[in-house]
């Protein structure tokens, strides 16, 4: 009998170990609702144009996060995040606040309504706001998932959450400020200069990058210079530097667009 029993009592124990580890595995797996980010603000006062970049371990990261209207501002809204913020930033950039005051109005109008059906608290909110002279405010709340937090530069702003640590944002913020050339190659700098630091803990799957000024896109009426989204990469950030390199135009711009994007003037 107990020849019997013994290997019964070894299987259900293998079994047991085998369901922990499976357990502990898909606690480990990406976050479904996707709130680990790492984006940066910036302002080019040569060409005047805005732009953003943002790189996460979810799908298509740029569905959401990055919002610019030209004349207007920027904003990036993130971690345990409410993608209301960002049309909510460009109005009252529009009305002429600061985004200082944007920041706080936000947060206070914000009722912290929950997510279907579950906590999604406003005190883990991440979020950024540019106007179009490179001024910005940024908040981090004090539940947003650690490493968490954001640096300002000189016409530029890093934030993000389930980062290796602080030297993602100050890196980026250093490479924004060191990097020469088009403002969407130095966005990209900055993404590159975050993810060697360790970026996101989860790893790497998709980027996006805005820019805009007034009249100075492809065709009549249009404000966005460049938005590019690489929805899933195993490399996004690589792959985004292609396209921003391959949008980078061979002819003069005339006017006020002069040098956008990097074109010859």
């Amino acid at each position: 009998m107990d020849r019997e029993i013994r290997p019964l009592a070894l299987a259900l124990a293998l079994g047991a170990v085998l369901l922990l580890t499976a357990a502990g595995t898909r606690a480990q797996q990406v976050d479904p609702a996707g709130t680990g980010t790492f984006s940066i603000l910036g302002y080019d006062p040569a060409t005047g144009e805005l732009g953003a970049a943002v790189q996460s371990r979810v799908f298509s990261v740029g569905n959401g996060v990055l919002w610019a209207e030209a004349e207007t501002g920027i904003a990036a809204t993130q971690a345990i995040v409410d993608v209301g913020y960002g049309p909510k930033a460009l109005a009252l950039l529009r009305a002429g606040l600061t985004p200082e005051a944007i920041v706080k109005a936000i947060l206070d109008s914000d009722s912290d309504p929950g997510y279907s059906g579950q906590a999604w608290p406003k005190a883990g909110r991440q979020f950024a706001v540019m106007d179009p002279k490179g001024n910005y405010a940024a908040h981090t709340g004090p539940q947003a998932t650690t490493w968490a937090g954001n640096k300002g530069g000189k016409y530029c702003t890093a934030q993000g959450n389930i980062l290796a640590g602080e030297a993602v944002v100050t890196n980026m913020v250093k490479a924004f400020e060191e990097t020469t050339g088009a403002l969407s190659l130095r966005l990209v700098a900055a993404l590159e200069a975050g993810q060697a630091a360790g970026g996101d803990t989860r790893g790497q799957q998709s980027a996006a990058l805005i820019v805009v000024k007034k009249d100075c896109g492809v065709w009549l009426h249009n404000d966005t210079v460049l938005r590019l989204q690489v929805d899933d990469n195993p490399e996004p950030i690589k792959e985004m530097r292609r396209l921003v390199e391959k949008s980078i135009p061979r002819r003069a711009m005339r006017g006020a667009c002069a040098g956008v994007n990097g074109a010859p003037k």
